[in-house]
């Protein structure tokens, strides 16, 4: 029911009157009646409100349309409710923009604090022990160094990451095989034009490496995703390669099944296909050692792309691709006769970097930091929100804070209202995968099997992933002194355990009639 209407009535007994005027729902009306009074300043932070009870006999309205619009206006982050002291104006910092819905650069506010996924702080890139690499790679660098940069890459780090990438990624490689690139984003451009398309891709990704792969006219399809990460027995000959991040599933967090991972080589070997191996952050796994890359179980097959982006900087624009015999001269032929992007001092420096043993120790020193950063995140959901819980393994520079079921929007916005910037789960699924119903449940011969048994698991619908309602956390990037106040941002962003406090009470049973 709709009508236009005007009433108020005062908060808490001061002469701020609440005007709700105009045509339309009276619950919407009602919040935005709030909202404007706590964005104009007029309801200042931790302002009591009145019970629902009394605010509804103030303006005439009923019980549940109040008690609605304070659990609403909670969700979004503009009220706070706390059993036994009622409901309040949030505490919170200057609103911003969520980072998933950017607006012109004038509109958007700078959080206030960070918790985007994708980069390590940069205040800890280690800068001395990188200035005597430079140091030493230079005065060691033949004079060809600083002519025409080769394709390949230079074959000092070439060597450097052979050597490494076999001892801790388990990667089958001569240096031969071994493309620098500029980053995992130019990897997958060149692939994209060797290879050519269709390709399939988890179902939960970068959207931006999807959108680059388009532009390169591959298409992807999605594959659904559970807690044994990619379900490949959805790969098809259709299919010309596959897209996967096996060690640590991007962003939800699970490595690939040892089954699935048998069983995405037969598929290549079987088809011809490929496998896109993204051993985006391979390194860091804190629980136990990492698991080592898929393609050291057929390099003939599989194509490992890695950079330093998570291990040191993305400033530094410096990836590689491991690559089949059979991709080599495609791939260095559709870069180019010269190297455009990558500095060959750099490329020295960072050879000299990994030999000298200054890489394993950075690597090391940030695993030991991240694995502080996300125990101290568990630590705070379980004192302050014990109804949400951390989901995937412990590895990596984010988890996933699993959400109740329809919370994960109003918990985005009511962190920039924090003036914290996170995104949602739902930003990194595949638009083919969007109107998707729960997967198949793998069985248990599924799950203790090898290729064989998965295949037995008979086909699966790529489209079936089932959605879960999720913030995906990136803990490395904040300064140290700033992660607590981040982490205090975060957990007043989170929905209420069950129903708010404001939530009415089942109304008792009708009095039984006279006789």
């Amino acid at each position: 029911m709709t009508d236009s209407w005007v009433n108020s009535a005062e908060i808490l007994g001061s002469d701020l009157p609440l005007e709700l005027s105009g045509t339309g729902n009276r619950r919407a009306l009602l919040m935005d009646a709030l909202r404007e009074a706590v964005r104009s300043g007029r309801l200042a932070p931790g302002t009591r409100l009145p019970p629902y009870r009394s605010l509804a006999a103030d303006l005439g309205l009923a019980r549940n349309t109040v008690a609605d619009a304070y659990a609403e206006l909670v969700a979004e982050g503009w009220l706070a409710a706390r059993q036994g002291s009622g409901t309040r104006v949030a505490e919170r910092a200057a609103p911003v923009t969520p980072v998933h819905r950017p607006r012109t650069p004038e509109r958007v506010a700078r959080p206030v604090h960070d918790l985007v996924q994708g980069q390590p702080d940069p205040s800890v890139f280690p800068r001395t022990a990188w200035l005597a690499s430079a140091r030493r790679a230079l005065a060691a660098a033949p004079d060809d160094a600083f002519g025409p940069g080769d394709p390949h890459g230079r074959p000092e780090l070439r060597r450097a990451l052979a050597g490494y990438l076999a001892r801790v990624r388990g990667v089958r490689a001569a240096p031969d095989r071994i493309v620098l690139c500029s980053g995992a984003a130019h990897g997958l451009r060149l692939l994209a034009e060797v290879v050519g398309g269709p390709w399939a891709a988890e179902a939960y990704g970068l959207p931006f490496h999807r959108e680059l792969l388009a532009s390169h006219g591959v298409g992807t399809r999605p594959l659904g995703v559970d807690a044994d990460g990619a379900r490949v027995d959805g790969l098809t000959r259709r299919d010309r390669a596959v897209l996967l991040t096996p060690a640590h599933q991007f962003p939800t967090g699970g490595p690939l099944h040892p089954a699935r991972r048998a069983a995405v080589v037969d598929w290549a070997r079987s088809t011809g296909g490929l496998v896109v191996e993204d051993d985006y952050d391979g390194e860091f796994r804190y629980d136990r050692q990492p698991v080592g890359a898929v393609q050291g179980l057929d390099p003939e097959h599989v194509v490992l792309v890695g950079s330093v982006s998570k291990s040191l900087s993305p400033a530094l624009r410096i990836g590689w691709m491991v690559l089949p015999q059979r991709l080599v001269a495609p791939v260095v032929a559709t870069k180019g006769e010269r190297e455009p992007f990558s500095s060959a001092t750099e490329q020295l420096t960072l050879a000299d970097f990994i030999e000298s043993g200054a890489y394993d120790r950075q690597v090391r020193r940030m695993r030991q930091r991240h694995r502080r950063r996300r125990d101290q995140l568990v630590a705070a959901l379980h004192a302050r929100a014990p109804h949400v819980r951390v989901t995937g393994i412990a590895a990596g520079l984010h988890a996933v804070v699993e959400l109740p079921p329809g919370t994960e929007r109003s918990a985005v916005r009511a962190a920039a209202w924090q003036g914290l910037a996170v995104e949602g789960l739902g930003d990194y699924l595949h638009p083919g995968a969007e109107h998707a119903s729960r997967a198949p449940r793998a069985s248990r011969a599924h799950r203790a099997g090898g290729a064989d048994a998965l295949r037995a698991a008979g086909p699966a619908d790529a489209s079936l992933v089932p959605h879960r309602d999720g913030l995906v956390v990136g803990y490395a990037t904040p300064a140290e002194s700033a992660y607590p106040e981040a982490l205090e941002a975060l957990c007043r962003s989170l929905p209420p355990a069950g129903p708010p406090a404001t939530t009415p009470a089942p109304a008792p049973p009708p009095p039984p009639a006279a006789p």
